[in-house]
């Protein structure tokens, strides 16, 4: 069974915080949901290829970049590292670029936008921190689900 935002907030509207953000697809997979890791990074992306190279598990990256839109937080070289390490999926406040070829891939990927400058690489950045963006605090460990309606965050996995 296919989980859908709207019927999370249905079920569960006190467990359910939601993104308030337009964000847009942009992966190959419009529906995706799992365990959060997070990157908090102001254009550099650094930290986000150190995560996609480990094993996803299943999880989705967000990636807290400021809202920037200056510099993509995510290619298509990194997009193809998560689906080969097995992410589900990522979220990324800011934006992305190799759009195209993201859209052929296996993952879920959602960003405010798309930029074809990519980010300088200085090492900076934190992983696994709380961020916040989009009236939602979202922490390493909390639950993500995301289709085309949206995104929906709680402390653990709904049903």
């Amino acid at each position: 069974m296919a989980l859908v935002t709207c019927d999370l907030c249905d079920a569960h509207p006190d467990a359910v915080r939601v993104l308030d953000l337009p964000l847009r697809d942009y992966g190959g997979r419009r529906a995706f949901a799992g365990t959060i890791s997070t990157v908090l990074a102001l254009e550099d992306n650094s930290r986000v290829r150190e995560a996609v190279a480990e094993p996803g598990l299943g999880r989705v990256l967000v990636v807290d970049g400021g809202g920037s839109t200056r510099r993509a937080m995510l290619g298509d070289q990194l997009a193809a590292l998560a689906v080969a390490n097995g992410w589900a999926g990522v979220v990324v406040h800011g934006v992305i670029r190799d759009s195209e070829a993201i859209g052929r891939m296996d993952l879920g990927v959602k960003a405010l936008g798309t930029v074809p400058l990519k980010t300088d690489k200085r090492g900076q950045g934190v992983r696994d921190v709380p961020v916040t963006f989009g009236s939602v605090t979202l922490r390493p460990g909390d639950w993500l689900a995301a289709d085309a309606d949206g995104v929906v965050v709680a402390d653990h996995a709904l049903a």
